[in-house]
């Protein structure tokens, strides 16, 4: 018996045996525990996506309850996220519970029963693991520049494959006589209005009491309105060349023919011996009459005959200086090319500063003038100048220096050609501001938000750019509040067409047929350079970390639109009026930020 005790062989099966039990027990716990992490990982994912997705789809009525559609996509949410089942769970009466609380937000609770594998056997029940979720539908502080396309076609309804336009006059706020097109019952800029409603609408119901937001207008066509916004010492002073023309002389007008009367004394009829009649100048119609070789006769009480010529200006139409002082002021000026009383004011659009012509590749790093939206303005080709419609005329000639002497053209600035939309000047721009629903409304349904003019993006989207540029000539409009973070930056560019630009319009680069800053005189490009600007504006803004989103409105994105928008999900369609203002609300909902808040 003691050899039989002393004796060592099987000791370790013994110890083995015995220990099987700790062992087992042991390694159960650390699988079990496994589970349960991996469990309690994917039940708060899936609390969080319910409660972000019931936060989302809530509305901000009166109510106190989360509301039948909201809880059915918070449900959906947790439920595409934890399947019953997984790794052996069950769930219990009510898995999934979100609710509504008192400031708006969206909590839950979420339940699940997880059976033990290994641990079973040690007599441990089924583990209730629960977790909770909040979620706030919170935007950080928000700027947002609208850039919005009032060309002539705006006042067409979306479905019209061809529009027939009707020209009008209004009074703008100045006084002034403004012109447009009649806009259409069901028009495309009246949807726009909707639109911009809609989405302050919808980006200020997800702002608590915290949240800043600012909003800007463009209105563009083939200028934009931004005299006001623009510092006087940022203007061309005293004097810019506009494509005009002066009278240099006296010109024939028609046949000369002779002129008699009766009751001259001698010397009253040799008055008219060389004499140009009114001596003061032209009369009401730009028109005057020369006497010459008066002859005198003692017969009918004094017979007097003078050879007669009717006269008008001879004009020579060319690049002319023009002293713009008091007309940048606001005040009411004489038109320096007419020979007759004619009063003008500014109406506030301006000529851009200085560019590079010919151009469909540009340098980020070294961009014109006209494309930096940072450059400070510090000299005469840097600064902008004041449009002048009334006193700009196309010559016969093409190019900056040349000239023509020619009888009387037609104005660019007459009423004809401005109800043709070649002078097209809208509503002022809106710099970026703290504006409630009512000043948006005001703004878009002031009585100068109409619609006229040709299509050129690329004069939107330098405004815009620059109107929001952290780091331009209004960074301070874009600056963050006190003690706060940058707000994130938007762009949202809407328009209903193509890029069109023409030669014989006069807008924001001039008189493109005699100026030719844009094209250099390769008119058949024309399309192509300004595509080329409007791509180099859309990576300026890009490039200051600005949001850029794209809505083309009755027409397809071309590929321009496309490139313009910071990402392809940022380029829009809106086929119709109501789709404009689903996707207007679309992109004030992706500005909003879902954040998880516990």
């Amino acid at each position: 018996m003691r050899s039989l005790v002393l004796h060592r062989g099987g000791n370790t099966l013994a110890i083995m045996a015995a220990a099987l039990i700790p062992l087992s027990a042991m390694a159960g716990s650390a699988v079990d525990m496994a589970r349960m992490y991996v469990v309690k990982v994917r039940l708060q994912q899936a609390c969080d996506a319910g409660v972000l997705a019931g936060r989302k789809f809530m509305t901000l009525d009166s109510g106190s309850t989360l509301g039948t559609d909201a809880t059915a996509k918070a449900q959906a949410f947790f439920d595409n996220n934890f399947k019953v089942g997984w790794y052996g769970t069950s769930a219990p009466t009510t898995r999934f519970v979100p609710t509504r609380t008192s400031d708006n937000q969206v909590s839950g609770v979420a339940t699940i029963t997880l059976p033990m594998t290994v641990m079973k056997m040690f007599g441990k029940p089924d583990v209730v693991m629960s977790t909770t979720c909040m979620a706030r539908f919170d935007i950080a502080d928000v700027d947002t520049m609208l850039v919005l396309d009032t060309t002539g076609s705006m006042t067409c309804a979306a479905n019209e494959s061809s529009c027939t336009m009707t020209s009008q006059t209004y009074t703008r706020p100045d006084g002034t006589t403004g012109y447009s097109y009649v806009e259409k019952s069901s028009s495309k800029i009246k949807a726009l209005r909707s639109a911009v409603l809609a989405y302050y609408d919808t980006l200020t119901s997800s702002a608590d009491a915290a949240t800043k937001l600012r909003f800007g207008f463009v209105t563009y066509a083939s200028t934009v309105n931004a005299g006001a916004a623009i510092p006087s010492t940022s203007m061309v002073t005293p004097e810019w060349p506009y494509q005009s023309r002066r009278a240099i002389g006296d010109a024939n007008d028609g046949q000369p023919y002779t002129s008699a009367g009766t009751g001259f004394s001698y010397s009253n009829c040799q008055r008219f011996n060389n004499l140009r009649n009114p001596e003061t100048g032209w009369d009401s119609n730009g028109r005057a009459v020369r006497y010459t070789n008066a002859n005198w006769s003692s017969q009918n009480g004094g017979y007097c005959t003078a050879d007669t010529q009717n006269l008008r200006p001879l004009w020579r139409y060319a690049a002319w200086n023009a002293d713009i002082t008091n007309f940048l002021a606001g005040n009411a000026v004489q038109d320096p090319s007419k020979v007759v009383t004619a009063m003008t004011r500014w109406s506030g659009c301006i000529e851009e500063r200085g560019t590079t012509p010919g151009v469909t590749t540009f340098n980020q790093a070294s961009l014109p003038a006209d494309l930096d939206p940072d450059r400070v303005p510090t000299d005469t080709a840097t600064r902008w100048r004041p449009m002048w419609p009334e006193s700009i005329y196309i010559r016969s000639n093409a190019g900056p220096g040349s000239q023509d002497t020619a009888s009387d053209l037609t104005a660019i600035g007459s009423a004809n050609n401005q109800q043709g939309g070649f002078a097209a000047c809208g509503k002022p721009v809106q710099r970026l501001t703290s504006m409630n629903r009512t000043a948006i409304e005001n703004y878009v349904n002031a009585v100068d938000f109409r619609a006229l003019g040709g299509t050129y993006h690329d004069v939107g989207m330098i405004w815009g750019t620059r109107l929001i540029s952290p780091t331009g000539v209004f960074a301070s409009d874009t600056a963050a509040w006190p003690n706060r973070n940058p707000p994130n930056r938007n762009i949202i560019f809407m328009t209903d067409g193509a890029m069109a630009p023409n030669e014989t319009i006069y807008g924001m680069y001039g008189l493109e047929w005699s100026d030719q800053r844009v094209s250099g005189g390769d008119f058949a490009n024309l399309t192509a350079y300004h595509n080329a600007r409007f791509l180099a504006e859309c990576e300026a803004a890009k490039a200051r970390n600005i949001t850029v989103w794209v809505v083309a409105f009755g027409q397809t994105i071309n590929s321009e639109l496309s490139a313009c928008a910071s990402t392809p999900d940022r380029a829009f369609f809106a086929s119709d009026n109501a789709t404009l203002t689903t996707q207007f609300q679309s992109i004030a909902r992706r500005i909003a930020m879902l954040r998880l808040s516990q």
